[in-house]
C-alpha cells in the first residue's frame, strides 16, 4: 500500500475541487486523515452523510488543527479571509495551498496572513465540470489533467515537492508557473470563454421571447457547450473576473479585434479570409485532443459523472 504523503490534509470549502480532492486521496491513500470544512450548515451535513471526510468540523479553525496541509477551496474573493481566521490554528511546518483560478490575487490576499514556520504553496488544477457542491465530485476529475504550482518567491523546496507528489498520487500532470503569466495564459484558455459563453447564452435568452423558446428547443451542439460552460458557479466566476480584470480585459480587447475583422470578412463575403482563420483554428482543437486533454467525442468529451 502507498504511503501516506501528508498525515493529515484539511479541505476548507467542500464543492467539486474539494469533493473530488477527497475521493482522489482516498484512492491513493494519500492522507492519513481527512479533515473538511464547508461555512453552510447544510453542506456539513451533506458531506457528514456521504461520509466525504473522515471528520466534518464546524468551524474552519478546527478543520486545520494539526494538519500537515490546508488546501483552501473557497471562492478566490474570500480565501484572504479564510487565511486569516485559520492562521492562529496552523501548526508550524504546515504547508497552505489552495486551488484557485487567479493566483495574482491569491497570494496578495493569503501571503500576508501566513505565520512565521509555515509553508504557502499556492496551486491551481485545471479540471471541473458544470456541477457544484460536495456531491459532485469523483476521484477522476484529476486523472491526465494538469495542476500547475505557483511558488511563491522563498518557497521551501521540500514543500513544494511535497505537493507535486499529492497532485501526481491523484492523477495529475504537474508544473510550475510564474503567478502573472498563469493569470495571462488562464485569461485565454478559461476566464475570457467563460464570459463570452455566459454572454451568448443570455443574448439567447433575450432572443427566447421573440423565438417563443425555439433557441432551447432546438439547440445545437454548439450552443448547448456554451450553456455547459455557462452553468458554472456564478460567485466562483464573480470573483475570477473581478479580480483577474487585467488580463481579462486585455484577452477580450483582442477578442473584440479578431471579431470586428470576421464580421468585415463577412460582410464582404472574404470567404477566403473566412476559411484560412477556420482552418488555423482548427488546428487548435487538434491541438488539444493530441495533448489528451479532450477526445474527439461531442460534449467536451467528458463522461457521465461530468
Amino acid at each position: 500500500m502507498t504511503q501516506p504523503v501528508y498525515d493529515r490534509i484539511a479541505l476548507i470549502g467542500l464543492g467539486l475541487i474539494a469533493s473530488s480532492m477527497a475521493h482522489a486521496i482516498r484512492r491513493g491513500n494519500l492522507a492519513g486523515e481527512i479533515t473538511g470544512y464547508a461555512r453552510s450548515e447544510a453542506t456539513r451535513e451533506t458531506a457528514r452523510r456521504i461520509n466525504l471526510c473522515d471528520r466534518i468540523c464546524d468551524t474552519a479553525a478546527d478543520a486545520v488543527e494539526d494538519a500537515d496541509l490546508v488546501v483552501l477551496c473557497v471562492p478566490v474573493g474570500a480565501m484572504g479571509p479564510v487565511m486569516e481566521e485559520i492562521a492562529p490554528k496552523l501548526k508550524p511546518g504546515a504547508t497552505v495551498s489552495d486551488v484557485g483560478s487567479v493566483k495574482r490575487h491569491v497570494i496578495e490576499a493569503v501571503q500576508p496572513h501566513i505565520p512565521q514556520g509555515v509553508h504557502f504553496v499556492p496551486a491551481h488544477p485545471l479540471a471541473g465540470t458544470e456541477h457544484s457542491g460536495p456531491e459532485a465530485g469523483f476521484a477522476e476529475l484529476y486523472d491526465n489533467r494538469w495542476c500547475l504550482l505557483v511558488p511563491v518567491e522563498g518557497t521551501d523546496s521540500d514543500a513544494v515537492e511535497r505537493l507535486r507528489t499529492l497532485w501526481e498520487g491523484m492523477g495529475a500532470n504537474v508544473d510550475e508557473m510564474d503567478a502573472d503569466h498563469h493569470d495571462l495564459v488562464l485569461a485565454v484558455t478559461s476566464h475570457a470563454p467563460h464570459l463570452i459563453a455566459y454572454t451568448m447564452v443570455g443574448v439567447a435568452d433575450d432572443l427566447r421571447r421573440v423565438t417563443d423558446s425555439e433557441v432551447i428547443k432546438y439547440s445545437a451542439a454548439g450552443f448547448r457547450d456554451f450553456t455547459r460552460i455557462a452553468a458554472s458557479d456564478p460567485t466562483m466566476w464573480r470573483d475570477v473576473f473581478l479580480t483577474n480584470k487585467d488580463a481579462t480585459l486585455e484577452i477580450l480587447g483582442r477578442f473584440t479585434e479578431e471579431l470586428f475583422a470576421l464580421q468585415r470578412a463577412i460582410r464582404t463575403g472574404d470567404g477566403e479570409h473566412l476559411h484560412d482563420y477556420f482552418t488555423r483554428t482548427r488546428a487548435i482543437r487538434r491541438g488539444i485532443i493530441e495533448a489528451g486533454q479532450d477526445t474527439a467525442a461531442p460534449n467536451f468529451g467528458r463522461g457521465t459523472k461530468s
